[in-house]
Formats: structure tokens, C-alpha cells, sequence
């Protein structure tokens, strides 16, 4: 396949809340890859948790992070998250953006479609650099992506790309006016 990142995008519906882009490493190859997460209130005594294309034991994480240092609820929602395109990915790379689009779900809040997330998440909510960031972004400018959420560790974007530096998950959901009406709930 000549543009495998083409081809992954290319049925994509833009502004469609729990959706985003993010940039992942196939071996060396740079992959834009859409992330889609659906949340739903549940009525089971154990909500469902459901990920294709995705670890299972990062979405687990991830939501964790969201309930105890976003203030997000999670703890009464069925999750679904899938990578499109029967992509597997297995690098904490697309953890950002696996949270993006989870709170997005929640909220209801579309993230910008010209937006792209890049970097791993820790159980404080702090946000951490992956290799080969620069790679990842030139990718994403070259397919016509404008801003990216980044660490503050990550280099700087190539021309084309406006980086938005945040060093907590819940920084980065603040940023895109995520958490704009909610109040309360833990932060770190």
C-alpha cells in the first residue's frame, strides 16, 4: 500500500465527539491512525469495557486516570474503544489520544478535526515524550493535520503544525474546553 495513512482516513467523518488521530510507529513507518471511543451509561452491575485494536490493560488505565485525576465519571459507563481500520496498537504512544477521545465520548465535545495527539500517559496524569515524536508529526503535517497536543518534552513541530504543550492529561482536556462546565472532582 502506497499511503497507508491515507487509507485509514480516508472514510473518516469529521467532528464526531469521541474521535482522534493519532500518530503511531508501524516498525519505522509513521501510521496516522483514527481512535474512536463510544461511552454509554450502563445498567449492568459491572460496566462493559470493550477494545479492538487496542491493550486492553492501557484503556483500563487510561480510565482510571480520567475518573481519579481528571474528575471525569467513568466508573458507571460502558466503553468501547476501537483503533479503525483492524490496526492493532500496542505502543503507549496513542494514550494521549485514547484519553482525548474517551473524554470527548463523555462530554459530548468534539475535538478539532485538523488535531492530532502524541505521547503516554502515567498513572499521576502526567503526559511523557515517545520516540520518534518528530517522525510522527512530520506525518501528520503532511496529511494536512495543523495542531498537535504534545508534552512539553516533545521537540518542536515541524512548519505547518501548532504544537499545544501540556504536561497532565487533564491539562490537555482543560485545553480543548473539555472540563469547561463541569465543577470539582480530583485534579493533578
Amino acid at each position: 500500500v502506497p499511503d497507508p495513512s491515507q487509507l485509514f482516513l480516508g472514510d473518516r467523518r469529521k467532528g464526531i465527539p469521541g474521535s482522534v488521530v493519532v500518530p503511531t510507529l508501524e516498525g519505522n513507518r509513521p501510521l496516522l491512525v483514527e481512535l474512536q471511543v463510544l461511552t454509554a451509561k450502563s445498567f449492568l452491575p459491572s460496566p462493559r469495557r470493550s477494545a479492538q485494536g487496542i491493550d486492553n490493560g492501557r484503556l483500563s488505565l487510561l480510565l482510571a486516570v480520567l475518573q481519579q485525576r481528571c474528575g471525569l465519571p467513568v466508573h458507571d459507563l460502558d466503553v468501547y474503544a476501537l483503533a479503525v481500520g483492524g490496526v492493532k496498537l500496542s505502543e503507549p504512544g496513542a494514550d494521549l489520544g485514547l484519553g482525548l477521545a474517551t473524554a470527548s465520548s463523555i462530554t459530548g465535545a468534539a475535538l478539532p478535526p485538523d488535531l492530532v495527539a502524541i505521547g503516554e500517559v502515567g498513572l499521576g496524569g502526567e503526559l511523557r515524550q515517545v520516540a520518534h515524536t518528530a517522525r510522527r508529526l512530520d506525518e501528520a503535517a503532511r496529511l494536512g493535520f495543523h495542531r498537535a497536543v504534545v508534552p512539553f518534552s516533545a521537540p518542536e513541530p515541524p512548519a505547518g503544525i501548532e504544537a499545544m504543550r501540556v504536561g497532565t492529561l487533564v491539562d490537555a482536556i482543560d485545553r480543548l474546553g473539555m472540563l469547561a462546565d463541569r465543577a470539582g472532582g480530583p485534579r493533578s
